[in-house]
């Protein structure tokens, strides 16, 4: 419990400063057609980032290196760091150098749509070349943090992000005015960050005495273990980032600023998913490779069945408060400088559509850990496929009536991410399941039904405040900041002094082993 809450705070740091990102950009670029391309051009990097570090590289390599360290020597566990370092290096160099020289061909895939205009096609291009190498930086990054998580130092990964959001908002104020438009500024931003999130890890390798001293053989036993467990991997691991990368693509074909729209609603979703979601997969990882290396399924069970509690707990007052409070909060958050009012209003519909899917996305984050500890990849991998699949079924079904009947073409897309998000869930759980891996703790019913009574009490609390108080559009910026404190303070102490009438006591969530 205490590393959740270090991480979880670390993470809240990063968010909220990334919420403060977002408000500046927004400020900046608004949503329009630059915005559309400035959004990708960052996504991109952030797509292949979760690929190599976030998803598929570190569920292949924790299991790995926490067996090593588990049940082999320092010296041991060092040599595998080196020789790690330096295949992954040496991919993300050829990926990195094959995305900036065919930067077009890079554009054309992703944002296909952004062909039917020339400038921002051009746009794109040049902001792809920009931000591409920001992916070795951050990959690697992101690999030295796995090695301080399996360490148990949580709080510095967890930090790091931080740094992207400093350089960005700094770009933003102090040297857009330099270029010929923000977006430039803005990706160079970006790579700055990448820079200074590697170096800032290293020193702190350093302090438990497995700085990489990269070492180049792809003969290695424990790189071979890795690569056979990554490759399915990257399939697996990033089905909700597939999914989110399918919106941009057909978002490409839709009005100016639909890839804004969704940007804006997709960070607000990311906010609880990002604070508490990746908080809590990051600390049973390691937790959940230890006791499979170990033989101890019983615990292995315990440690899934208090994440899945903790995120129902927090998953559950999330999604009722974004549904409900969507267009407030878009326009109280980012309604100033060039996004406008209606900007804001599509933002919020898309942001009510990514709120309905928020369980499944939370829930996928701690299930998927139960395989990968497991170094099981091939079952996530073919309910991957069946995700995929369902999203585009989903989006066909809701895209384009829509945007015929309702100009809404960019919430069918975010509400097809969102079903498939629990087509996912549910297959990861159910095999879990099947498995005898997870075996539930008693009370789960008695559970469901007072989270059910305490969200429905908060529900009716917002919606009788908004019904109240309902001038958003035409309230200054101060009203609308002071509103919305008090509407949310009124529902959060509805919710928890909702859990304490029926019962709910924090020694429940007290990590079990």
């Amino acid at each position: 419990m205490r590393s959740s809450l270090i991480t979880g705070s670390m993470t809240m740091l990063s968010r909220v400063l990334g919420l403060a990102r977002d408000q500046v950009l927004a400020h900046v670029l608004g949503a329009g057609g630059a915005a559309d391309a400035f959004f990708l051009a960052f996504k991109i990097p952030n797509f292949f980032r979760r690929l190599f570090s976030e998803g598929a590289f570190s569920q292949a390599f924790v299991p790995v290196l926490s067996e090593y360290r588990e049940k082999g020597t320092h010296a041991a566990v060092q040599t595998l760091v080196n020789r790690v370092a330096a295949c992954l290096g040496t991919v993300l160099l050829l990926v990195v150098t094959l995305g900036v020289v065919g930067a077009p061909v890079v554009a054309t895939l992703f944002a296909s749509g952004f062909m039917q205009d020339a400038e921002k096609f051009s746009l794109l291009v040049d902001l792809i070349r920009i931000t591409f190498p920001y992916l070795l930086l951050i990959s690697l990054t992101g690999f030295a943090g796995a090695v301080l998580n399996s360490y148990d130092r949580f709080a510095i990964p967890a930090f790091t992000p931080v740094l992207l959001n400093i350089c960005m908002i700094l770009a933003a104020v102090f040297a857009a005015p330099w270029f010929s438009h923000p977006a430039y500024a803005l990706a160079w931003g970006v790579l700055t960050a990448g820079v200074l999130s590697f170096m800032f890890q290293l020193p702190f390798l350093a302090r438990i005495h497995l700085l990489p001293r990269p070492q180049l053989t792809w003969q290695d036993p424990g790189v071979k273990r890795i690569l056979t467990l990554m490759v399915p991997a990257l399939f697996g691991v990033s089905i909700s980032q597939i999914n989110l990368m399918l919106d941009s693509v057909i978002a490409s074909w839709l009005p100016d600023g639909s890839v804004g729209w969704l940007f804006y609603s997709d960070r607000l979703v990311e906010l609880p998913l990002g604070v508490f979601a990746v908080a809590i997969a990051t600390v049973i990882m390691p937790s959940l490779s230890r006791h499979h290396a170990a033989s101890s399924p019983e615990h292995f069970s315990k440690i899934l069945d208090w994440a899945i509690r903790l995120i129902l707990l927090i998953a559950l007052p999330s999604t009722v408060a974004l549904v409900i409070l969507a267009e407030p909060i878009i326009l109280t958050l980012f309604q100033h400088g060039a996004l406008t009012v209606h900007d804001a209003i599509m933002s919020a519909r898309s942001l009510q559509a990514y709120a309905l899917g928020l369980l499944g996305f939370m829930l996928i984050k701690v299930l998927a850990p139960g395989y990968f500890a497991r170094q099981d990849m091939k079952t996530p991998v073919r309910i991957g496929i069946i995700s995929i699949l369902a999203n585009i079924g989903f989006k066909i079904i809701l895209v384009a009536p829509l945007l015929i009947w309702f100009g809404l073409g960019h919430v069918g897309l975010a509400l097809a991410t969102a079903m498939a998000a629990y087509v996912n869930a549910g297959l990861l759980y159910r095999g879990l399941r099947r498995s005898s891996v997870y075996l539930p703790a008693a009370g789960w019913p008695t559970l469901w039904f007072r989270y059910g009574m305490v969200n429905l009490a908060m529900a009716l609390t917002l919606i009788g405040l908004l019904v109240l108080w309902s001038d958003w559009q035409i309230w200054l910026w101060w009203q609308r900041i002071g509103y919305l404190a008090m509407t949310c303070a009124a529902g959060g102490a509805v919710y928890l002094a909702g859990l304490w009438l029926v019962g709910v006591r924090p020694r429940e969530f007290r990590s079990p082993v």
